[in-house]
């Protein structure tokens, strides 16, 4: 693809960068095929093919976006299914995160558009403020159906009940078990501990049991994935350096042998930091050498070798690869072949590389689509008669349960399970 960008535009890192990603593509359309915003619209506009054309076209002229630029670029789920289909290796991950802050930046929306935007960004990475807003919609739960808008379908996915604050919030170190064999941090994240805090903590009791200590570091918190994708740059920005900073702490003191991500969303971002900070004369070295230590619970499972059994019940397994785990880092057959060695069934969906309609805030901001993608996702996964579906990633794992009747728990609580640890609790009454 030809591009026109003026040399003064190319002075922009970002905009030589996806100058470069833009003319890598060969409009071949292979994207298209595994696209779920055209698989459900039929629009090229919805596709990548298409939101490249719209991205050039915004770039290259600048100034204020066009309304149909963002519209068709707020609908991209950054699911990265065409980075994987792609023959000729587009990285529209990095292209789309640019556009999404040029939008950001040169695009004045709407005010109660902005507010929403704004509350999320601000809301969700912060644990304290996140429970706090999922008690009060708790209390307009029962009168979601009288809401507006998008605050009805807000109301409609708080969960019932929240667990209580999860362990590994504080900052503190987890003992090995025995002699130790390595020491990582975990990230301890923002949603997922408020919404499933059961997550890291089998995580912890399953590495501590094959002898690794495990750190949550003082001064970590959110990867900076939510207001990322929402294209509010400074701030994923402020919250990926205290995460490089309270790392880098841990690497010069007692040394880490990994950074270890349970949810794959936040996994995909943090290996991205290297990028992200490649301009930083300040962040650019700590925060490769962190991408380069960061890896998804599976990963370092797999390399731990063997894992105990105790034996557990042959359940039939629905695995869900999420988006960001498939795509995003490339982890296909890993965690299925770790299911498998615990004893369990594991049986795979038809469209398996086709997004649940989570994405992050997308099921908030796009609930029509999120809708009908989860709709589809939950009568694939249900068709293969699961006693339980697994699946890596919180977003995943939420936005599918709102849907379906069968179990829906994180990979690493059934590994935990099969080592000898507790049986996970949306499993209670049924095993």
């Amino acid at each position: 693809m030809q591009t026109s960008f003026s040399p003064a535009q190319l002075a922009d890192p970002d905009t030589a960068s996806s100058e470069k990603i833009i003319r890598t593509c060969v409009h071949c359309g292979f994207c298209t095929a595994t696209c779920p915003t055209f698989l459900l619209l039929g629009d090229e506009l919805d596709s990548p093919r298409g939101r490249i054309y719209l991205m050039k076209e915004m770039l290259e002229k600048g100034g204020p976006p066009s309304p149909r630029a963002v519209k068709h670029v707020d609908r991209c789920l950054s699911c990265l299914s065409c980075m994987t289909t792609c023959p000729s290796g587009v990285n529209y991950m990095h292209l789309v995160d640019h556009a999404r802050a040029y939008i950001e930046e040169h695009h004045v929306r709407p005010w109660p558009e902005r507010f929403l935007r704004a509350m999320l960004a601000r809301v969700l990475p912060d644990r304290a403020l996140f429970r706090w807003a999922l008690r009060l919609a708790q209390v307009g739960r029962p009168f979601a159906g009288l809401l507006p808008g998008r605050l009805k379908g807000m109301a409609a996915m708080a969960p019932a009940r929240l667990p209580p604050p999860d362990p590994a919030e504080k900052s503190q170190v987890f003992k090995a078990v025995g002699e130790r064999r390595a020491r990582v941090a975990l990230l301890a994240g923002c949603a997922q501990p408020v919404l499933a805090p059961e997550i890291n903590a089998a995580a912890i009791r399953l590495l501590n049991r094959l002898g690794v200590e495990v750190v949550t570091a003082p001064g970590s918190g959110c990867c900076g994935a939510l207001p990322h994708h929402l294209g509010k740059a400074d701030r994923s920005h402020l919250l990926a350096q205290a995460n490089i900073a309270a790392w880098m702490r841990e690497i010069d003191g007692e040394g880490l042998d990994a950074i270890i991500v349970t949810a794959s969303g936040c996994g995909t971002t943090v290996k991205d930091y290297g990028f992200v900070f490649r301009e930083s004369a300040e962040w650019a070295e700590p925060a490769a050498k962190v991408s380069a230590l960061a890896k998804d619970i599976t990963e370092v499972l797999q390399g731990l070798g063997p894992l105990p059994q105790v034996g557990i019940p042959p359940l039939r397994v629905a695995y869900h690869s999420a988006c960001s785990l498939q795509h995003g880092q490339q982890i296909g057959n890993v965690p299925k072949a770790l299911l498998q060695a615990a004893g369990l069934t594991i049986v795979e969906p038809i469209e398996p590389h086709i997004c649940c309609g989570s994405a992050g805030t997308y099921n908030l901001l796009q609930l029509e689509l999120a809708g009908r993608l989860r709709e589809r996702k939950v009568a694939n996964l249900e068709a293969t008669k699961p006693d339980v579906i697994a699946a890596g990633n919180i977003g995943c794992l939420t936005q599918i349960a709102g849907g379906s009747r069968v179990p829906v728990v994180h990979t690493v609580e059934l590994l935990d399970w099969a080592a000898g640890g507790p049986a996970p609790a949306a499993l209670a009454g049924r095993v």
